[in-house]
């Protein structure tokens, strides 16, 4: 020992016989200790030589004995020893790799053991409970700073202490033995100090020492188990007894089983000599057959490895270590612990792990605190569901919260299991631990089932409603078992994750058998990231520029003979019906589009975009007549080309606050699509029929004859449900499966697994079966089969020829190889981008290229060709990181754009959400909004300046063409970047939109109205409600016909996408609508949306959907007009009439409402209006309106699906437009009172009425 060490340990006093006389100079002694571990080195010099010279068991312990009264010194000597016995790996950081460092990592241990042997003594834990008991009498007032600090030293030596791990060496201990963990738990009961901590535990006022009481609870039942403590001092159950006898059946079966062969091997008479034999058809290294020179008793087990040295396994690839075995403590130890845990739970529990998660919550806990919630919560469940289950013990622990913290932990777990390779077995550890907890909750959940109380049932059916609805509860089993690794994730984690899968399979299927179908949560997760919207820049509007782009439109239009694909008609819809901008806004903006398309040269949409605009809007002829024809269309779209249309300012960099918060939770957010869909139990199933996930299964298989039998029966389950459920056997046709099949067919103990040996004997029956079909059955066996391989294995495989990659000519491998070298050192970052359209070959894929590319040797694999991910994959944050980010903060913290001088001065780059979550978590911001851009006013005054007018718009375009056009911006939509795998998805989605609007086209034309409704239709609209009412009548057309194609009738919930009428469903008077029209609510805790019954027939959502339109007054004379019509004639017309009708009046009432709004707020202005009446008004708009009914049915139906597809996209269908019209007050009130048929229309007055 270091001679001042020595001479200060010689200063504290000495022990003479039991007693303990201390020195003048022993305080500062003590104190002098504290400060020399202070400045101890890396090997922790000072901490092993007071360990070697037994100080805390000679000098420390007898003075906190014999001189408690000095205050002073008591203090000091219980600081000296909780820094004397902090665990080893606190002092080391981890258990060193270096010899060296391992070397003082295990003194340091072997010390603190003999420390703790020291702290098994009743008279050491009495005196520390009278001191603890004494500081807790006083009252908060009375309490000082020294106070509470010793109370926490007090806890965190008893921490300290209990922590120690036992000496495997010296503690060889059978069970029912005392060890020292044993003598120093009785030491703390007999002493009180577990009534303290319960007293600590359960006191509102002590709840400060929340988490140092859950660590010394955690360390005191460190050995224990709860069906072991449940069991103490019981007598054992029937099913324990009927246990044990089935493992003792099967010993006994074994045994006789090894005598019975030694028995056959003894020959009749005995030799000395083993013999010699020829193996014929067994090959040896030659070409000549083995010679045997044993017994042939023992050829069985012959194998050609003998001899041969046992070939090493790399350490990355060795089993991952157990932890260590669990050991049964001395009887009235375990009485004691367990009298403990029915106090804790009654009176503690559920305050305790209140407080503990709160804390959790709130992260003002250390690192990897929540360990010890997750031991708790499992240990303390599973010993109140065995000592007769009472839910209240354990109410604060079952919840969905409960579920969704501890999904949580295990998802962070496995990534830091992932990306922490150098922890990877503590993590692996953690992971397990929540594994436990999970699946403790599951199974008290199932418990609670069994009660025979109702309230609890009841709470249980809620919890089940939750955590199968929700996809995250129900999909976390499939990605453990598919992420499993053995290197990495002991034999025990992969019992229990089977174990914890078959629990919930089985309350799954009979929660689904319960109902008639079951609704569930469906997240579509988009791997989309925007990158903020990039500004074009201006087309050239130049004449000649215009010229020449219109050379090219004429050429393309009259080659394709004004033709237009079929998908492009269905995509283009010029008018939203939801939308909050004005009708004439919207006109106005679906011609600055047709003006975009032209400036782009793209000519089919144009042209579409044109009709479909005239279909919307015939009135006027704005967009041409009905009738026009295809030259007239051609010189429209000129005039429409060359014409100076108004439009909005786009959007400044910095447009509002409102903006960059969109722009961060899009981010964030906009990539999870979540949706409902009816849940099959089957179906689900489905996807454990997995190569990934039937492995670990026959992995846990291998270890049958360790396993107990409730784990080979959740093997044997999930193998049934795959090969007799779903006629999956083929995918278990594997060899290493029948070599496994075969030990359990030739146990001595196969009695004692009848299941196992009844599935093996089915399953090779099947594919002994199928062998006789298929000849390459044999050859299948050596391969792990997926879905598609089975079903070629089991039905044939796919012929010659079949699905070919496609061919390449001469020509394209020559010009392919040109464009490769041409291209191949300039700096693009995607050179395949960049090839495939520069090939003659349009059809050719980025696949295609790449392909070809490696079969050509110019590039070495298709890894060299690879898209280039955008963002990092960065997880972790340094310090020196995290010092950069706050020092850049504080640089840029009053700047306009915080988070973008970050961005782009950070040296390891983040994304944006990766930035502000570590912002928020530092605590430098306290919430998202002091990220935004700060806005200036210029900005807004640039933006407010004043527009054309809809009627100057429109005078100006048919007065020729302008000399000079004037600069337009182009507004682009911005393009989501997305990754190739979710193309597919999207093509998908498109066609179903497409499926879905070729559906609403045939709407039904004739309908019975229900006149019961039309009050309540007319108050919603005067509430402004309009659009809710529209939304509510195409969804029940499209139920309607749905059911009239289908011919199922399913409940179809009513899910509001807008803010509009998500309001709507919560408005009482719109709720009261739905009723009567016999729309019911949700049903219970598990439905949310309101749901179109299945009981309503076609005929009646037909009636119920006419009623929501106003009816509209018959015209006066229109008998007159149409007597020579014949009366069938006049039946269909007016049928069209009706439909068209209803679907447009709302559009139609929304325009006039517009224009009288605005008449009022200028009526100092003088009126300028174009609207002149003609005396073919009628006569015009009800040809019109016969002609067009059918398609704008289809059109304003189907706006709802164009907003869903629009937000998909990520693609605003508005611009941001403001067109002012002025009309003339008379005219205006005119148009309110008449009937429909009676509306004046828009005229655009064209050049050669000019000339008239």
């Amino acid at each position: 020992m270091n001679c001042e060490l020595l001479a200060t340990c010689s200063a504290l006093g000495y022990l003479e016989g039991d007693t303990y006389h201390k020195e003048a100079d022993c305080l500062e002694s003590v104190k002098d200790l504290i400060r020399y571990l202070r400045h101890e080195d890396d090997t922790r010099d000072v901490r092993q030589q007071l360990g070697a010279g037994q100080i805390v068991q000679n000098d420390l312990l007898p003075i906190i004995i014999q001189h408690r009264q000095d205050k002073a010194l008591f203090d000091a000597c219980i600081r000296l020893m909780v820094n004397l016995t902090q665990p080893a790996m606190l002092c080391f950081g981890k258990v060193p790799d270096d010899p060296v460092f391992r070397h003082h990592f295990l003194q340091v241990t072997s010390h603190l053991q003999a420390c703790k042997e020291a702290f098994a003594s009743e008279a050491v834990f009495g005196i520390l409970s009278e001191t603890l008991y004494t500081l807790l009498q006083l009252d908060w007032e009375q309490r000082q700073e020294e106070d509470n600090l010793l109370i926490e030293r007090i806890l965190l030596l008893v921490r300290n202490v209990l922590h120690v791990p036992a000496d495997p060496c010296e503690e060889k201990k059978v069970d029912d033995d005392a060890s020292i963990h044993d003598r120093l738990l009785w030491a703390i009961h007999m002493s009180g100090f577990d009534d303290l901590i319960k007293f600590l535990a359960s006191a509102q006022s002590e709840q400060q020492w929340s988490m140092h009481v859950l660590e010394v609870i955690s360390l005191m039942f460190r050995d224990q188990t709860p069906e072991a403590l449940v069991s103490a001092g019981q007598a054992r159950s029937a099913e324990e007894k009927h246990r044990d006898s089935q493992e003792l059946e099967a010993l006994r079966q074994k045994e006789h089983a090894a005598k019975r062969s030694r028995t056959l091997q003894r020959g009749s008479r005995h030799s000395r000599f083993g013999g010699s034999y020829v193996v014929e058809g067994l090959k040896s290294i030659g070409d000549r057959d083995v010679i045997y020179h044993r017994n042939v008793h023992n050829f069985k087990s012959y194998t050609h490895d003998t001899g041969k040295a046992v070939r090493r396994v790399p350490k990355r690839n060795r089993q991952a270590r157990e932890c260590k075995d669990k050991r049964r403590s001395a009887l009235n130890v375990r009485l004691f612990l367990r009298e403990f845990c029915v106090d804790f739970l009654e009176n503690c529990y559920n305050r305790l792990m209140y407080l503990v998660k709160e804390s959790l919550i709130r992260e003002q806990t250390q690192q990897h605190d929540e360990t010890y919630y997750l031991w708790a919560l499992s240990f303390f469940m599973a010993f109140n569901r065995g000592n007769g289950f009472r839910a209240d013990l354990v109410s604060e622990t079952m919840s969905i919260r409960a579920f969704h913290y501890i999904e949580r932990n295990i998802t962070n777990y496995y990534e830091m299991l992932l990306t922490d390779r150098k922890e990877a077995t503590s993590w692996s550890r953690r992971m397990h631990l929540a594994l436990k907890a999970y699946q403790e909750l599951l199974l008290t959940v199932n418990e609670m089932d069994r009660s025979q109380d109702e309230s609890i049932r009841q709470s249980s059916s809620v919890i089940k409603s939750n955590i199968f609805y929700l996809m995250e509860y129900r999909e976390i089993f499939l990605t453990l078992l598919r992420k499993y690794d053995e290197t990495r994730q002991p034999h025990s984690y992969l019992k229990d994750l089977v174990e914890s899968t078959h629990l919930f399979l089985r309350m799954l299927e009979r929660f689904c058998k319960g109902r008639r179908s079951l609704m569930v949560q469906k997240k579509k997760v988009r791997r989309k990231r925007s990158h903020g919207k990039k500004k074009p820049s201006a087309a050239d509007t130049s004449p000649e520029a215009l010229a020449e782009i219109w050379k090219v439109v004429e050429e393309e239009l009259k080659a394709s003979g004004f033709q237009l694909s079929e998908s492009l008609t269905e995509n283009i819809v010029p008018f939203d019906a939801t939308s909050e901008t004005l009708l004439e806004e919207q006109r106005t903006e679906a011609m600055v589009r047709v003006q975009d398309a032209l400036l782009v040269r793209l000519a089919p949409d144009a042209l579409g975009l044109l009709r479909a605009a005239r279909e919307v809007w015939p009135e006027g002829d704005v967009f041409g007549s009905a009738d026009v024809e295809p030259e007239e269309e051609l010189e429209l779209l000129k005039q429409i080309l060359h014409a100076n249309l108004p439009r909005s300012s786009p959007p400044e960099p910095a447009a509002e606050e409102e903006d960059d918060a969109a722009e961060l939770e899009e981010e964030e957010f906009e990539s999870v699509q979540v949706s409902e869909k009816e849940f099959d139990f089957l179906d689900f199933i489905k996807r454990f029929s997995n190569p990934s996930i039937v492995r670990p299964y026959l992995l846990l298989l291998k270890s049958y004859s360790k396993n107990t039998p409730h784990t080979n029966h959740c093997v044997a389950r999930m193998l049934h449900r795959l090969a007799v459920d779903l006629k999956m056997d083929a995918q278990i046709f594997q060899l290493s499966v029948f070599n496994l099949f075969n030990k359990i067919l030739s146990d001595p103990a196969a009695a004692a697994y009848k299941e196992l040996v009844t599935f093996a004997k089915f399953v090779l029956n099947r594919f002994f079966s199928l062998a006789a079909q298929n000849n390459k059955s044999y050859v299948e066996l050596l391969f792990w089969k997926n879905v598609g391989a089975v079903r070629e294995m089991t039905e044939g495989y796919s012929k010659d020829g079949e699905g070919t990659k496609p061919t390449w000519t001469e020509e394209e491998e020559e010009e392919l190889r040109n464009l490769y070298e041409e291209h191949r050192h300039s700096e693009v970052p995607d050179i395949v981008e960049t090839l495939l359209p520069l090939l003659s070959n349009s059809t050719r894929t980025r696949r295609h290229v790449v392909m070809q590319l490696v079969h050509m040797g110019l590039v070495e694999n298709a890894k060299a060709l690879k898209k280039q991910k955008k963002g990092t994959q960065i997880v972790l944050w340094t310090e020196e990181q995290e010092e950069e980010l706050q020092m850049l903060y504080e640089e840029y913290k009053d700047s306009d754009d915080v988070l973008g001088n970050l961005l782009k001065k950070l040296t390891a780059k983040r994304s944006r959400a990766r930035v502000v979550d570590k912002l928020l978590s530092m605590g430098l911001v306290s919430e998202r909004r002091e990220l935004y851009k700060k806005r200036s006013r210029i900005a807004h005054e640039k933006s407010s300046g004043k527009r054309m007018t809809e009627e100057e718009f429109l005078v100006g375009l048919t007065q020729g063409l302008p000399d000079d056009p004037g600069d337009k911006d182009d507004e682009d939509m911005e393009e989501d970047e997305s990754e190739e795998s979710d193309e597919e998805e999207d093509e998908e989605q498109e066609r179903e939109t497409q499926n879905g609007k070729r559906r609403i086209k045939s709407l039904p034309t004739t309908v019975e109205r229900r006149p019961d409704v039309g009050p309540m239709v007319y108050a919603l609209q005067q509430d402004g409600m309009s659009g809710p009412l529209l939304w509510l009548q195409n969804s029940l057309y499209k139920t309607a016909e749905d059911r009239k194609a289908d011919g199922l009738s399913l409940a179809v919930p009513l899910v509001p996408l807008s803010e509009a009428n998500e309001d709507a469903m919560d408005n009482k008077s719109f709720q009261r609508l739905l009723r009567k029209l016999g729309i019911r609510p949700p049903a219970n805790e598990q439905e949310t949306f309101w749901r179109i019954p299945e009981n309503l027939s076609v005929a009646q959502l037909q009636s119920a959907a006419a009623a929501l339109s106003p009816r509209e007054e018959e015209p006066k004379g229109g008998g007159e007009q149409d007597g020579s019509s014949s009366p069938a004639g006049e039946s269909q017309e007016e049928e069209e009439e009706e439909v068209s009708g209803e679907q447009r009046a709302q559009a139609l009432r929304a325009l006039l409402l517009t224009r009288k709004r605005k008449h009022h707020t200028s009526e100092h202005t003088a009126p300028v209006s174009d609207f002149s009446p003609t005396e073919d008004t009628d006569n015009t708009l009800e040809s019109s309106r016969e002609k067009t009914s059918t398609k704008r049915s289809r059109v304003l139906d189907d706006d709802d699906d164009d907003d869903d597809e629009e937000e998909e996209n990520g693609e605003d269908s508005t611009m941001a437009m403001d067109v002012e019209t002025n009309g003339d007050a008379d005219s205006d009130r005119e148009d309110i009172s008449a009937p429909v048929k009676r509306r004046r229309r828009l005229v655009l007055i064209d050049e050669e009425d000019d000339e008239d």
